[in-house]
């Protein structure tokens, strides 16, 4: 499939790379097939791309929570999960959502809503995780200033 995109104009997504969110994703429910992609230029990018095969124009910047704060380890209920089909932990892949505004400092990411996916079958989800140990608007410029710092 070949789809012109916003960020990275046209691609071409082989469909064994497709992730299906059989509910859609919050805020967007009929969006439900994208591909993740990165720039490849630039292999040490920490933003991928959750784009959008519906919506060309629709692509959300995403990145492995892990690099901004290590402890991160949310607590979702196994019935949450249980659209993703079988898994095994090994196969879970978690990432969140990213937020540029035009002042990059502001740059944040939403731990409170993690994005789920079971990179055996490429089903995926978006859930909120309850409580008050993780922000929507969680602050990352000056995290990823530091880490470039030390490379």
């Amino acid at each position: 499939m070949t789809i012109t995109t916003k960020v990275f104009g046209e691609v071409t997504i082989e469909d064994d790379r497709i992730i299906s969110f059989p509910n859609g994703i919050i805020g967007f429910p009929d969006l439900t097939d994208f591909a993740m992609i990165h720039d490849e230029k630039d292999d040490l990018s920490t933003i991928h791309w959750l784009q959008s095969l519906q919506e060309p124009a629709f692509a959300l910047p995403v990145m492995d929570p892990l690099i901004v704060k290590e402890d991160y380890n949310p607590e979702v209920d196994d019935e949450v999960l249980k659209h993703l089909g079988e898994w095994k932990p090994e196969d879970i892949l978690v990432m969140v959502t990213v937020t540029i505004p035009q002042d990059l400092e502001k740059m944040s990411v939403n731990l409170k809503g993690p994005i789920i996916i079971n990179a055996e079958n490429r089903k995926a989800c978006q859930v909120i995780i309850e409580g008050d140990n993780y922000k929507v608007k969680f602050p990352i410029y000056e995290i990823l200033q530091a880490r470039k710092a030390e490379e």
